[in-house]
């Protein structure tokens, strides 16, 4: 034995070697190309025997106390198949195939592409993935870790005992790889990484599909192959179908509190029963999506999800990833688009997570000033790091590919987009041209929206962005950021800072209602009233509103009703919609007895589902959204009396409604209100009726329009005015 293989056997005993492979497994011996020896080092055997393709079995010589076997097989001929039978100190008895047997199985093509960046169906390659090789059955682990000194897989299946499993890097590509004969999917298992300053730590595979329950963070091997989908009905009918002028209400759900088991309140239901809950629930109601907050992995409850750990997969609290196949391919079958919400702003800094995955600044930046969040405590992303990005948009496209869902929200695009994101003056690095914007992220956004509609042309990218930032939902070769759609946060906050006032201030905040139309249409909107603003004392929507109990739902059916008639896509967190009194809380279910045994609570939500069916069948309440010949003043300077009213138009401009909103409770008789047409205008649409809990002052008959210009409109009707309501008037076509 030489000098060199002496050296490299102690690299493998301490384990501390790159590529164990280069002495473990067969080697043919260069005296004699008839032989072969063939080594295994397995700490906490006793004995090792190897086991011929013919049943033979031979003992193996332990040349070293420390556990490495060795025999010379006189007779070899390529391929040779073998396994080992190996007997450990607590007399356990195991045979298994030897992993260092088989040749490298990544392609050089798909190490290149990762480094540079571009290989989007990463998610197949990296992580641990059930193989037969050469007729073995097994798992084949890989994992990026260029810094890292050694890499091994641990778990039950060794002890998670991190010599003996220890990985091979692929040339430069910082990619680690071992196929393990005999893990099969359920398996539990991490990896086990020395860094450059000698630590050992334990990390989660970054790439698992799933993982153990909290507080464990083991991943789990898992087969996602295989789910028979029935959905090809529902994209065979949205191929080609653009949201822009389509209708779009989406309930925001938190899978975990929407509803709990009754008869124990402690246990979340599963991705399975609640197909057979929320998705009937949500159809009835009349909403078009819905908008699930983060189900990737996460190790705190309490953060929503939005503390994501497992970028590619589902977390465990909810079932397994087949349980939300399901789940998915249920509300496809019953016209549901699903949209998930999906972090690549930060991540947390658990130890079994990427925060210093392998002893470096990996997936974040070194400099704390670039790489952590001083607001949330969290790292944000190198993305200027091109195996970074490409971790990132992988893991958008993954959920498109293998799950099936329809659109992505991008949380906390605003912090991605600025350097001085939530820092003071002298804690943050300008760019290369001196300024805030984080060029690296901007780049990434563009690549992410770009390759995820070359891929998925129907789907929904959706920004969630507080500034104004030029073009996020215009295209990038226009100079945008590339989404579909962004968050109108402007309009939410007006809005709720308006409606909280008392009616007798409101004429003081006129500004309010008619600020966002000066903007509506330089982004393509959807309209917010999300889970942010009902947490951390701000209180329910419902308690937001000011006045007695009837004020107060008559207010919130009135934010309803200019939410719903507003230009842009629409979205409600639930509770909202009937009227949830307490804040949502994330370890409980929301208030179903309200719906269920109060009268005023059941009747707001019967006005949200009849608001959507409302929404549904006049195209002039969507299919202009984005563009401003979709919208027109009747009237917005009646201050004084906190009234006002506007048409909105379809495709065919003859094709309009016209609104008036009342945001204080006096009752008005002749009033005027402004119409684009010289013809007969009926009431098709009122919030104060008596079925929804209001006072049931309406305009029952039908109203002959004056050729007299009023307001911003060329002709008028008189009619009357409910108290702290919503009414809509449509034409009469003869």
């Amino acid at each position: 034995m030489t000098l060199d293989i002496i050296n490299e056997l102690n690299k493998v005993i301490a384990s501390d070697h790159y590529d164990p492979f280069l002495v473990l497994g067969v080697h043919v011996l260069e005296h004699d190309p008839n032989s072969a020896v063939i080594r295994t080092f397995l700490p906490l055997a006793e004995s090792v025997r190897l086991v011929m393709e013919s049943g033979e079995k031979r003992d193996m010589y332990k040349m070293r106390e420390e556990g490495l076997f060795e025999i010379v097989v006189p007779d070899y001929v390529a391929p040779f198949k073998y396994s080992y039978e190996v007997t450990y100190y607590n007399n356990e008895v195991r045979e298994h195939f030897d992993p260092y047997n088989f040749l490298p199985q990544l392609s050089e093509y798909d190490r290149h592409l990762f480094n540079a960046g571009n290989h989007y169906n990463l998610y197949e390659k990296l992580g641990s993935h059930p193989e037969v090789i050469d007729g073995v059955e097994g798992t084949i682990f890989r994992v990026w870790a260029p810094a890292a000194r050694r890499v091994s897989v641990i778990g039950n299946f060794n002890y998670w005992d991190g010599r003996v499993h220890q990985m091979r890097t692929l040339g430069n590509s910082g990619i680690w790889e071992l196929f393990i004969p005999g893990i099969l999917p359920s398996e539990i298992y991490k990896y086990e990484i020395r860094t450059p300053t000698n630590d050992i730590v334990e990390k989660a595979d970054p790439f698992q599909f799933f993982a153990e329950i909290r507080p464990k963070s083991a991943s789990i091997v898992w087969d996602i192959s295989g789910y028979e989908w029935q959905d090809q009905e529902w994209f065979d009918k949205k191929q080609g179908m653009k949201l822009y002028d389509r209708p779009v209400s989406i309930y925001e759900v938190h899978i975990g509190s929407w509803q709990r088991d009754p008869a124990n309140p402690d246990r979340f239901l599963s991705f399975r029963e609640l197909a057979g809950k929320l998705i009937p629930y949500v159809k009835k109601m009349g909403f078009t999506h819905l908008e699930l907050l983060p189900i990737m992995e996460h190790p705190y409850d309490e953060s929503w999800g939005y503390q994501t750990t497992g970028y590619f997969s589902v977390t465990s609290r909810y079932g397994c990833p087949q349980d939300f196949m399901y789940f998915v391919d249920c509300c496809h079958q019953n016209g549901i688009a699903v949209i998930l919400d999906w972090v690549p702003s930060h991540f947390p800094t658990d130890g079994h997570s990427l925060a210093r995955f392998d002893g470096t600044a990996l997936y974040e930046h070194e400099d704390p000033r670039q790489g952590s969040h001083p607001e949330w405590k969290t790292l944000i992303f190198n993305y200027g790091r091109r195996e970074v990005s490409n971790f990132l948009i992988a893991s958008a496209l993954f959920w498109f590919d293998k799950y099936h869902i329809d659109g992505i929200r991008v949380d906390a695009v605003a912090s991605m987009l600025y350097l001085d994101y939530g820092r003071q003056d002298g804690n943050w690095i300008p760019n290369r041209y001196g300024s805030k914007e984080n060029l690296d992220a901007i780049e990434f956004i563009k690549h992410l929206n770009a390759i995820v509609y070359q891929r998925f042309p129907d789907a929904a990218m959706i920004a969630e962005e507080s500034t104004s930032f030029y073009g996020v939902s215009k295209p990038t070769d226009k100079g945008g950021l590339g989404f579909g759609f962004k968050w109108n946060m402007g309009w939410m906050n007006d809005m709720l800072d308006y409606y909280s006032r008392d009616p007798l201030y409101r004429k003081f905040h006129h500004n309010n209602l008619t600020f966002s139309l000066l903007y509506a249409f330089s982004e393509n909107f959807i309209l917010p009233l999300s889970h942010d603003e009902v947490v951390h004392g701000k209180r329910s929507l419902l308690s937001k509103m000011p006045g007695d109990r009837w004020q107060q739902f008559a207010n919130l059916r009135l934010l309803f009703f200019f939410l719903w008639t507003h230009p842009g896509k629409k979205l409600v967190f639930m509770g909202g919609e009937f009227g949830q009194i307490s804040e949502w809380y994330c370890k409980v279910s929301l208030d179903w007895h309200l719906a269920e045994q109060d009268a005023m609570h059941h009747q707001l939500q019967y006005y949200v589902e009849k608001l959507n069916k409302l929404y549904g069948a006049l195209p002039a309440l969507w299919e202009m959204d984005c563009s401003h010949t979709g919208f027109k003043w009747m009237d917005f300077k009646d201050v004084d009396q906190s009234i006002i009213s506007f048409a909105r138009f379809g495709k065919n401009p003859a094709d309009h409604i016209v609104c008036l909103l009342n945001m204080t409770p006096e009752v008005h008789y002749d009033y005027s209100l402004g119409v684009p047409e010289l013809t007969e205008y009926k009431e098709i649409f009122c919030s104060d009726e008596i079925s929804f809990g209001g006072s049931n002052v309406s305009n029952p008959d039908v109203k002959i329009a004056f050729n007299e210009p009023f307001g911003e409109a060329k002709y008028h009707i008189k009619i009357t005015v409910p108290p702290l309501a919503g009414i809509i008037f449509c034409p009469i076509r003869k």
